[in-house]
């Protein structure tokens, strides 16, 4: 009996052991060893965080969203990419998988010019070649052969136009799209209501080039994104899992969100459109909360607050982690 009791300490102290080699503080730096990437739009390093160590699970890349970094800087006080990757740390992901990338540097270069909020530098396309270069040396880094990826608003589209041009659906396992602009924002309008298009709140006009992208369900790049098959939108073996809201945020609904006034849902060629359901994508799995203003805790807006909600990061967790089904099976919606 003795024995047996030694045995099963001895087991509850190993289990204890590797409870807390997988725990750990997720940093804002990445390893020595990982290679610089220059980030195309700033001729500067990308910045990010990762960790070296074995790595037990398939890594995880989280993607901010525009006008965002992957952790709070010195410009931006949100970076809550980074809160997410400590709670998954925080459940049994080591911070050698759980990796942030963030390709609009530390958002400092805002200060003397809001209109990039718009610009060519904060376009999906502009930054795709970074997040390829980025998803391939967490792979080479790490050894893994594929990655999950969790994304929040404009990482949504980027991830999916990477994976788009380079028919990368083989090396993502599984994708969490936390309301990302799928089928276009609502803050693109010629419409005078639409105060998003003053320089100061960062130029968001029909000739914009974020606008061109995401400023209608009918523009070129979204058309070519979400083809027009009638089909799925996230073809290939990636599952994928969309958390969206369902009663505002900023970017899709003609409400208040938080401190944020609304703006009239007109697209960027002038036609009204519903852009409530931006976020979904067909053939995805899809979770629809409410009242996740009440997690941003500076704007109270939706938009912001779901990426820093338990209940986005419990879902994240579920999905990440849960067992492999068929993929007919995981069709909701």
């Amino acid at each position: 009996m003795k024995t047996w009791i030694r045995h099963a300490a001895a087991l509850a102290m190993l289990v204890a052991a590797v409870a807390t080699q997988a725990a750990g503080t997720v940093g804002n730096t990445l390893p020595p060893g990982f290679p610089s990437i220059e980030d195309t739009s700033l001729a500067k390093p990308l910045i990010g965080f990762g960790a070296a160590g074995a790595v037990a699970r398939t890594p995880v890349i989280l993607i901010h969203g525009n006008n965002d970094t992957p952790f709070p800087t010195a410009c931006n006080p949100y970076g809550r990419i980074q809160a997410l990757a400590q709670f998954l740390s925080d459940n049994g992901y080591s911070p050698s998988e759980l990796w942030g990338v963030g390709y609009q540097g530390d958002q400092c270069d805002l200060a003397s010019d809001q209109t990039r909020r718009s610009s060519i530098a904060h376009t999906n396309a502009a930054n795709v070649p970074d997040l390829r270069r980025f998803v391939h040396a967490v792979m080479a880094f790490t050894g893994a052969r594929r990655v999950d990826i969790v994304a929040h608003s404009l990482g949504v589209t980027l991830a999916r136009e990477w994976m788009r041009q380079d028919e990368a659906q083989h090396l993502v396992r599984r994708l969490v799209a936390i309301d990302g602009p799928n089928h276009g924002i609502i803050n693109c309008s010629p419409d005078p209501a639409n105060y998003f298009q003053a320089p100061a709140a960062g130029g968001f006009t029909p000739s914009s080039e974020v606008c061109q992208e995401l400023g209608s369900p009918d523009t070129p790049f979204l058309r070519l994104l979400n083809g027009r098959s009638g089909g799925r939108e996230n073809d290939g073996p990636t599952r994928v899992l969309v958390i969206r809201n369902g009663d505002a945020s900023f970017v899709y609904f003609p409400v208040q969100d938080g401190v944020i006034a609304p703006v009239p849902a007109i697209d960027s060629f002038g036609k009204p459109n519903d852009f409530s359901k931006s976020a979904s994508l067909r053939g995805a799995r899809e979770i629809v909360f409410t009242g996740q203003g009440a997690y941003d805790p500076i704007l109270r807006t939706g938009h912001l607050g779901i990426l820093n909600s338990p209940q986005t990061w419990q879902a994240t967790l579920d999905f990440l982690t849960g067992p492999p089904r068929d993929e007919a099976k995981d069709e909701d919606n």
